[in-house]
């Protein structure tokens, strides 16, 4: 119940971590499904698996953000961007697998294309919520990071006491 700001931070960074090897699990399994679908000689199938390819580097770009200030815009941007699209991707999968298998010319056959491509799919929705949460994460382990900076160029390092605050502001 006492945690302090620093131990906050730290557990928002490793959940932040953690949700990014997810995604990037996600991801790398999105696109060896994508594969077994055999879809290189068509446009739509390279740009499908070029999706979940950016998808993996976001997530990679989202370990290196943790770290460093220096990759946080471009992984904020880089996951907006692919999460859009999972979404959509993960949408059209769903509602028009059988169109949507025929127009990337896979060489499997129907039956069997559709429930790997509704597997692929399934893991695009779990990708697109799991893009968000890293968002989010991402934002409070920038602000933690701000914040910490902050305190140590102002030479803040206790908290203020909140005792003195009016009675609906005390927490």
């Amino acid at each position: 119940m006492g945690e302090t700001q620093s131990s906050r931070s730290v557990r928002i960074q490793q959940l932040f971590l953690l949700s990014s090897y997810v995604l990037l699990g996600a991801a790398s399994s999105c696109i060896f499904l994508t594969l077994s679908l055999r879809l290189f000689p068509s446009l739509p199938g390279f740009l499908l698996i070029l999706l979940h390819a950016a998808t993996a580097g976001a997530a990679v770009t989202g370990c290196a953000a943790a770290a460093t200030s220096k990759w946080h815009t471009f992984h904020m941007v880089a996951t907006v961007m692919t999460a859009i699209f999972e979404g959509a991707v993960s949408v059209l999968i769903f509602t028009r697998s059988s169109e949507f298998l025929r127009g990337l010319k896979s060489y499997v056959r129907e039956e069997d294309g559709v429930i790997i491509l509704r597997m692929a799919g399934t893991l695009s929705i779990l990708m697109f919520c799991m893009e968000w949460v890293v968002l989010g994460l991402g934002f409070v382990v920038r602000y933690y990071a701000v914040v910490g900076e902050e305190r140590v160029r102002t030479g803040k390092v206790q908290e203020e006491p909140l005792n003195d605050w009016p009675w609906p502001f005390q927490v």
